[in-house]
């Protein structure tokens, strides 16, 4: 009887001891190892990968990850945002750890800033866990402003002012004009700028024949993350204010004709001055 006694008791330790083994090996934890790019953009995609530890022994049965599609961060339709792996998973290299990648649209209306997210994850063994990280984001984007700053009918040379109003220097910035109806340009149609600094302006110009009305503007650019972007914007062209060409070209005729009498007169002045020294020779 009493030996009976000791095998139970036996038994219930193991039980107990392997109960504890395997709760430990399924203890699961999980960390935000990378995030591309950063800082994420808004309204841009952003790429999440997620580590899960402790998913080595088969004995955890099937792990699911889910990153929580909450603002700031949303799925594309049909793409499930919970992933159920078999547990006794191991990377090539023999670490028993899980690697969840996402890849999620930023709200448009995101702010700057540390923003929380929240995965869920757990096993067949361990009750789901909910485990909250920070999703930094920063605008980064620019939305220029350009005028119309000189035309010359004339030379048809085209002045155009660009301005960067946001927080953010952008580098490689180049303004180009696609075909359209109310600018035939002349020469090449894209004008390279290069680096703008945030609250600071430029000029590109352009030879063209123009007529009023928009004018459509390509401006090309690299921001803060090493992405290129594009914003399109339109300036707005009157020729009133700018001149027909007529009065430059009445400036030009004008000089001439000053050139032309100052001449005239040096020559009548010589032609006098020699046809009096002829006279006095003569006496």
């Amino acid at each position: 009887m009493l030996k009976r006694g000791y095998n139970f008791i036996f038994f219930l330790g193991l039980t107990i001891f392997l109960t504890a083994v395997v709760a430990a090996e399924c203890n699961l934890n999980a960390s935000l190892i990378n995030q591309d790019p950063y800082p994420a953009v808004p309204g841009d995609y952003v790429k999440l990968v997620f580590q899960i530890t402790g998913v080595g022994d088969p004995n955890c049965g099937d792990i699911t990850a889910e990153l929580v599609p909450e603002y700031p961060i949303s799925f594309d339709p049909n793409i499930d945002s919970k992933k159920i792996i078999k547990g006794g998973t191991y990377t090539k290299d023999y670490n028993s750890y899980l690697m969840v990648p996402y890849k999620v649209r930023v709200d448009g209306e995101a702010l700057d800033g540390d923003t929380p997210i929240k995965l869920i994850f757990g096993s067949d063994q361990e009750s789901l866990k909910i485990e909250q990280f920070d999703l930094n984001i920063k605008d980064v984007r620019v939305e220029f402003e350009a005028y119309i700053n000189d035309y010359d009918p004339n030379t048809l040379i085209l002045t155009i002012e660009i301005i960067n109003p946001g927080e953010n220097d952008v580098e490689a910035l180049a303004v180009e004009i696609p075909d359209q109806d109310n600018i035939v340009i002349k020469g090449s149609n894209i004008n390279v700028i290069g680096a703008l600094d945030s609250k600071d302006y430029t000029t590109a110009e352009f030879k063209g024949n123009l007529k009023k009305g928009y004018i459509d503007l390509i401006i090309r650019y690299t921001d803060e993350i090493n992405e290129r972007r594009t914003d399109n914007i339109k300036v707005y062209f009157d020729p009133k204010y700018f001149g027909d060409g007529k009065g430059s070209t009445t400036k030009v005729i004008y000089i001439i004709y000053l050139v032309s009498i100052v001449v005239l007169s040096i020559i009548v002045y010589f032609v006098y001055k020699k046809i009096r020294k002829k006279k006095k020779t003569a006496r």
